[in-house]
Order: structure tokens, then C-alpha cells, then sequence
């Protein structure tokens, strides 16, 4: 007998199906059932690799943490990763497939992912009690549902009864929960059981006429009204999204144990992925984390951070275009501190030669460390473990760029001190290893590095935890669930499906 279900749907994109999912999963999972995230089709540049080697979306990741499960292939069977504005690499079942255009993706071969998409979904469903599914965009998305596999057509082919988020911050929220309703066939209609409200600020009791109204006019009930909360920072789904201006993902400034605070500024190079890198280093106390996008944004920045990029190439131009190559350049020359992490490593070294992703053949890098990278057809999927300064470190390697160190220090080793992976030259040090800031030891060691190379007095915190702090967001997003929502009336939901007799909405109506 399968498990049940629910498909988190929203008015639009960012309107908080992630972070609800989540606070599904972590509010039954503290009810002791065992649950699972499912989302058929992600598109993101934010991914994680797997136990066994697959890679999958970070917001998929998390979710399973919320569930206290481990994460596999199963749960985002489709991943897509934007390359450009016109294509992006298919990611099927954790290992890549090829590079594919939006067209040719919706016009043929994305129909054709439904019944694997289907399949993992069966699988889980035999495995767990319940499966919280994401969708994807809007439901209402009328151009693509003929091929949708992610928002009702999932739901349609699998039984689920669809919830319906929207942000009430952004405004339009009634309008948007009705017009999604109404531009649904009869068929999908039947499965949208009701709508959840994402960051009310106020009086509940204001909204409450509207909730009514909404009520009448289209026969569903409102399953809860989250209030607004700050610092819910979860792993983001897209960072194509992401404002490239200002602080983007800016910390709130703790307390520094020391005299002194650091300062990381982060190059918002095109395509960024895995940008939460660095949010291990905005939980640690005095450490002031913002993105940037000019050389004279460098000039005060204790540590300079180049992210993982889907771009290598594409990043090394954006960068002297800007004039931070140069800026980087001198870093390194007056022993200023700089980590690049993946393709930010990459693109560090000597040259770049790329036949797979920009199609460029050999690039110029920035020749700050000693390496020159080659792209391979086979992306690198894996999950090591070594050490680095002295501390253990963890982390997952995703890249098709293969490095040939030629000089310098290694930068993580295993335990008899043989190297694993990366290059340092004076206070500039390269890795391939996503995820490595969050291990806590190596984090500390590595940041009394930065300080004492940028004349700091700054200390690090002995008893930060991110693994800690993660638990900490997730049990607040649980909270969220338990408290503003009818948790009684979604594990009806979950359990037994849409309510029977609910109204068809012809488009156009109310007159």
C-alpha cells in the first residue's frame, strides 16, 4: 500500500513551496512519521551529491534533513542546470545526460521523463508514510502544461491533492490564489484542496474577511497563515535569481568574541553555483558576508571569496570585463587572503582548457596559483573526507574541470599527509570541495588564517555548530507548520486526498 502524499504548489516562484515543504517534513517527522521530499523537476544551480553519488538539488538536501532521512536520486530524479539563457544540462536520475534548449526539452524529451519521474515517485511512496512533493514555477503555467511532469501533471498522474502557497508580502495574493484556481482544467481543479498563506505581517484577524470571501468564491479553504520570520535561511533552489547588487545574502552581524570583525566579500561572478558555501562563514560571530561586484568593493574585504561558477570561461571574462581580475591579482601579490572554490579555483590557476562547457578550447586563468585545468566529459560526483590546517574537513566535489597541480602547497590532504585536492601560494588557496566551510574545526583554523594575514584581532567562536544551526532553522520552520497552520486538517490531506465535490472555477468568474 503506497504511502500518503501532498504536492506543494505556489501562486509563483518564490513564493515559499521550499521552505513550507520543509516545514512539512520536519513538523511530521517530530510527529514520528516517516517522510520523504520528492520534486520531480528541479532547475538550480545549487546542488549536492549524494552517499552514493548523485546530484541532486541543496533544496532537496535539506528537506531530507527536515525529514532526518538520508538523501538519494529518488527525490529530484530531474535536474536541470542552466548554462546560459538558452540551454541547460540534464541531470537524470543524479548523473548528467547531456545539454539541452528549453525547446527542445519542452518539446519532446520532457514528456518523456514522466515515467521516471513517476517511478521514483511510486518507490518512495512504497517506502515512507508520506511524501511532501514541491512544485515547480506556477501550476498555472497554461504554455507548459500539455508537458508539465513537476505541478499538476504529477499530481493528475500520482492522486495528490495539491496546497497552493502564496506570499502575501509581495501583495496580490488573493488574486493570484484565485486566478490559479480558475485557469486550471476541470480535471486539476478537482485536486487544488486549498491555499496556504506565506509572510503575513499584522493581525491574522485582518485577513480574515478575505480568507472568507476567497472561501465563497472558489469553494477552498485556507490551510494557515504563516506570519513573517526573519532569518529562515535556507538552501535557495535558483541563483539565477539572486540579485547581483549589494549585499545579497548578508549576514546579520553577531557579536566578534575579539576586538575585530572580518569582512568577506564574495565575486558574484554569472551562473554562481552553490553560493551557500559561504553560509557557514556568515553564522560564525564578527563575520560580515556580502556579495559583490566591484574592484572597489575588494579594497577594505579581510577575505576575498570566488564561488563556484556553471560558467568557468564565461566567469574569467565577467571578471576582467569588471576589473577584478586585476583586483584579485594584486590581492595575491600584497598576501591579502583569496579562496576559490570550484570553478572560483578553476579559473585561479594558469589556463582553462574547455572543449564541454563554453566549447573555447584553451583560456588564459588569472595565474594566481599553479594549476591548469582541463575539462573532462565525465563530471566529478563524490563525497571525500581529509584534512586541511590541521582539522578534519568534509565536503562534495561536482566539476567537469580536472586540475594538474603544478606547484605550490597542498591544501587538503588525507591522514598520511598525501594530497587529495587544491593548491595554496601564499595566502591564496584553491579547492574543488563544496561544503567544506562547514566543518566547524577547519572552519575556525582556517579563519585565525585570514586574521592573522589581514591584521585582525579577530577570534573565532570555539562552539559555533553549523550542523547545529541547520537543526535549529529546520525545527523553526517545523514550528512555523505546528503553530499557524491546521496541522489536523493537512494530515487529512496527506492521508485521504482532496476533499470530494470541490467546485469548478470557469475562467473568467466571478462576473
Amino acid at each position: 500500500m503506497n504511502g500518503g502524499g501532498l504536492l506543494v504548489a505556489g501562486t509563483t516562484s518564490d513564493a515559499g513551496k521550499s521552505v513550507v515543504t520543509a516545514g512539512i517534513c520536519r513538523w511530521l517527522a517530530r510527529q514520528g512519521v516517516k517522510v520523504a521530499p520528492f520534486k520531480a523537476q528541479n532547475m538550480s544551480l545549487n546542488s549536492f551529491v549524494t552517499r552514493e553519488g548523485a546530484e541532486i538539488g541543496r533544496a532537496q538536501a535539506m528537506q531530507a534533513q527536515a525529514c532526518r532521512v538520508e538523501p538519494t536520486a529518488l527525490m529530484n530524479p530531474v535536474l536541470l542546470k542552466p548554462g546560459g539563457e538558452q540551454s541547460s544540462q540534464v541531470v537524470l536520475m543524479g548523473r548528467p545526460v547531456g545539454e539541452m534548449t528549453a525547446r527542445g526539452y519542452h518539446g519532446g524529451r520532457r514528456q518523456r521523463l514522466l515515467g521516471t519521474v513517476l517511478d521514483c515517485l511510486e518507490q518512495l511512496r512504497g517506502t515512507y508514510d508520506a511524501v511532501i512533493c514541491e512544485g515547480a514555477g506556477s501550476p498555472a503555467e497554461i504554455n507548459l502544461r500539455r508537458t508539465d511532469i513537476v505541478n499538476m501533471g504529477i499530481a493528475r498522474n500520482a492522486g495528490l491533492p495539491v496546497l497552493v502557497v502564496g506570499d502575501i508580502d509581495r501583495g496580490g495574493v488573493f488574486a493570484s490564489f484565485f486566478g490559479t484556481v480558475a485557469l486550471l482544467s476541470r480535471t486539476d481543479q478537482e485536486l487544488v484542496a486549498g491555499f496556504l498563506v506565506n509572510k503575513f505581517r499584522g493581525d491574522v484577524s485582518l485577513l480574515e474577511p478575505g480568507l472568507e470571501m476567497l472561501h465563497g468564491l472558489t469553494g477552498r479553504r485556507t490551510y494557515g497563515v504563516l506570519p513573517f520570520r526573519h532569518g529562515l535561511g535556507i538552501d535557495e533552489e535558483d541563483g539565477l535569481r539572486v540579485s547581483l547588487r549589494g549585499a545579497v545574502r548578508e549576514s546579520a552581524v553577531a557579536a566578534p568574541l575579539g576586538e575585530d570583525v572580518l569582512r568577506v566579500a564574495v565575486c558574484a561572478v554569472p551562473l554562481m553555483s552553490n553560493f551557500t558555501d559561504v553560509d557557514a562563514l556568515a553564522a560564525e560571530p564578527g563575520v560580515v558576508v556580502r556579495f559583490v561586484d566591484r574592484p572597489e568593493e575588494l579594497v577594505d574585504a579581510d577575505l576575498v571569496v570566488v564561488p563556484g561558477t556553471r560558467g568557468t570561461v564565461r566567469a574569467l571574462d565577467w571578471l576582467r570585463e569588471r576589473g577584478l581580475a586585476d583586483a584579485l591579482r594584486r590581492r595575491a601579490a600584497e598576501g591579502r587572503p583569496v579562496l576559490g572554490i570550484c570553478g572560483g579555483y578553476q579559473l585561479l590557476g594558469e589556463s582553462v582548457e574547455d572543449d564541454v562547457e563554453s566549447r573555447r578550447g584553451r583560456v588564459d586563468g588569472l595565474g594566481i596559483l599553479p594549476v591548469r585545468v582541463r575539462f573532462a566529459r565525465e563530471k566529478t560526483l563524490t563525497r571525500p573526507v581529509g584534512e586541511a590546517l590541521g582539522e578534519p574537513v568534509e565536503g562534495y566535489e561536482i566539476h567537469h574541470g580536472v586540475a594538474e597541480v603544478l606547484g605550490g602547497e597542498v591544501f587538503i590532504s588525507d591522514d598520511r599527509g598525501r594530497g587529495l585536492d587544491g593548491c595554496r601560494v601564499g595566502k591564496t588557496w584553491g579547492t574543488h570541495w563544496h561544503g567544506s566551510l562547514e566543518s566547524d574545526r577547519f572552519r575556525r583554523a582556517f579563519l585565525r588564517k585570514v586574521a592573522a594575514a589581514a591584521g585582525r584581532r579577530f577570534v573565532p567562536a570555539p562552539d559555533t555548530s553549523f550542523a547545529a544551526l541547520r537543526e535549529e532553522q529546520l525545527d523553526r520552520l517545523g514550528d512555523l507548520i505546528e503553530q499557524h497552520a491546521d496541522t489536523d486538517a493537512l494530515w487529512r490531506l496527506i492521508e485521504s486526498g482532496a476533499p470530494q465535490g470541490l467546485p469548478f472555477i470557469p475562467p473568467g468568474a466571478p462576473a
